[in-house]
């Protein structure tokens, strides 16, 4: 099995919000279903992961509550704000309208 791929430049904003977008969930988590989802593709490092939650959270776009974790440990929990949102329907269309465009080159060139 190949190594995780590393995240595409300016993805990890969309990965973060689509993940909270159904429940709250804290940093490690985050990562962990990122990776389930991704089928182990995609990996979030840590040193990534939690500066991308604090730079949310200082925009408005996600806010944290603490919580206790399923092993019994303080964690903070996030999920979007209703700015996070829209933040996060605005980034799915970029990526969704990118991500064709990209595959439209990739089948002609």
């Amino acid at each position: 099995m190949t190594r995780p791929a590393d995240l595409v430049q300016g993805t990890l904003d969309l990965l973060i919000l689509r993940t909270i977008a159904t429940e709250k969930l804290h940093g490690w988590a985050i990562a962990q279903r990122i990776e389930y989802l991704s089928k182990d593709v995609l990996r979030v490092n840590q040193g990534s992961l939690y500066p991308a939650l604090q730079r949310l959270e200082r925009q408005g776009w996600i806010t944290a509550e603490w919580g206790v974790s399923e092993t019994n440990r303080r964690a903070r929990f996030y999920r979007p704000t209703a700015a996070g949102r829209r933040r996060l329907d605005k980034e799915r269309a970029d990526w969704e309208r990118l991500s064709a465009a990209i595959s439209l080159v990739i089948r002609t060139a």
